[in-house]
């Protein structure tokens, strides 16, 4: 269910905004859709896993805190994350 840490590092590097930026909300976006994803492919198969399922509901909210204030901060930085990682707002 989580991110393995050559993925994770995968992440950080396509979607850095310098050389060693870890923490700006591209990165974390991209991380929290990643173990989204595969939390969504966990209950296909777990469908009664219910405290699992509420750690799933925070890490959405938690994304789309992230998304609302690089919305407000920066529109053009938004759009281009959205479209690249195929979300849908």
């Amino acid at each position: 269910m989580s991110v393995t840490q050559e993925r994770k590092s995968a992440l950080i590097k396509d979607n850095a905004r310098g050389k060693s930026d870890t923490g700006s909300p591209e990165v974390q976006v991209a991380i929290l859709s990643e173990r989204i994803a595969n939390l969504t492919e966990h209950f296909k198969t777990h469908k009664k896993d219910n405290h699992s399922r509420r750690g799933l509901l925070k890490m959405v909210s938690q994304r789309r805190r992230l998304l609302d204030y690089l919305k407000k901060k920066d529109e053009s930085r938004y759009q281009a994350l959205i479209e690249k990682l195929g979300l849908r707002r």
